[in-house]
């Protein structure tokens, strides 16, 4: 019988909590090793690592969701390790293979089974899937020696409130260059929006939105997470930029849009003057999942989409639906869920 855990379920935030387990892997001489499940929640590399110095690491994000019947699910797992691989490729780092991948993720999830919110709580298990260019090396050129590692921790929801609206203003500065690497999940694009967002916060607003950097005039990304709108003709729009990172969360909701509301979805530009056509917003991401947004604040005007304080009626549906599926209560598309037994 696993262990009991006291916490507060209701009301966990989306902080660091240390588990059991965790899976790590060794890629040395062109080759990944078996990896394996270590009690030791330190790293223990060189000093001279790329991942210190020249920025040569990436990492995923997802979440295991207790069922009603006390089962375990994934949330399209495969998609996390194809984007794993986007950012390996980017930064001439070994890939992962997909089942590989899916397999740490699994025997991390077992292992801190306990760990694994109950249902009804709200809250999940969080994975924090990671790689690392280590070994000795001084020049700027790749690692050579790599980590793969899975931890996991059980967390609340990103931003406080859950679903309720929270607003937004336009960043003075930019999280990624045109054609750098704002598609992939690289640390360096976190490092380039935290001091964004700390302006932001300072103001009181809940995070920012980042302006495309070429020409400052249309809509990249909320903070970590990907915008998206509700159109006055009842559309799915979100924003199409080769700086954005691809968001499992953000073409789920498409996907759900398109076949559970019937709605017209398109990928394309957003003009930040043309907040006018959405009657509705939204931050998606796996952390957020959605976060509605009431407001967004350009050039000191304050403009509100649905309501600062009342969640609009085609969000409240989406994140229903997703939640249900996340959650095992609504039937998911094929091959959208891993069963955890």
């Amino acid at each position: 019988m696993s262990k009991i855990i006291d916490l507060d379920w209701n009301n966990l935030g989306f902080e660091y909590i240390k588990t059991d387990f965790r899976y790590i892997s060794t890629w040395k001489d062109g080759n990944w090793d078996k990896g394996s499940l270590t009690d030791d929640n330190y790293l223990h590399i060189s000093e001279a690592s790329c991942a210190l110095h020249y920025g040569q690491q990436c990492f995923e994000g997802l979440k295991a969701y207790r069922t009603k019947d006390g089962s375990i699910q994934l949330f399209r797992p495969d998609r996390n390790a194809e984007r794993l691989n986007s950012s390996l490729r980017k930064l001439l780092m070994p890939e992962i293979p997909v089942e590989k991948f899916i397999d740490a993720c699994i025997q991390v999830v077992k292992a801190n089974e306990h760990f694994v919110p109950p249902y009804g709580s709200g809250a999940t298990l969080y994975l924090r899937p990671f790689v690392i260019g280590v070994g000795h090396n001084i020049g700027v050129k790749p690692a050579p020696e790599y980590i793969f590692s899975v931890f996991c921790t059980p967390v609340g929801a990103y931003f406080k409130g859950g679903l309720t609206p929270c607003n937004f203003n336009v960043a003075e500065y930019d999280r990624a260059a045109p054609r750098g690497t704002g598609h992939t999940k690289v640390g360096g694009n976190y490092a380039a929006s935290l001091q964004a967002h700390k302006l932001s916060a300072d103001k009181g607003f809940a995070d920012c939105i980042y302006l495309d950097p070429a020409t400052q005039t249309k809509i990249e990304e909320v903070g970590a997470a990907n915008f998206f709108g509700i159109t006055k003709n009842n559309e799915f729009v979100t924003p199409k930029s080769p700086s954005i990172l691809p968001s499992i969360t953000k073409y789920s909701l498409m996907e759900i849009a398109r076949k559970y509301l019937h709605m017209p979805v398109y990928e394309r530009e957003v003009y930040i003057d043309n907040l006018d056509e959405f009657k509705e917003a939204g931050a998606c991401g796996t952390a957020a999942v959605i976060t509605p947004i009431g407001g967004i604040e350009y050039k000191g005007k304050l403009h509100v989409f649905y309501s600062e304080t009342e969640v609009g009626p085609v969000i409240k549906e989406l994140y229903k639906i997703l939640y249900g599926i996340q959650f095992g209560d609504i039937k998911a598309p094929e091959g959208w869920i891993y069963k955890i037994n």
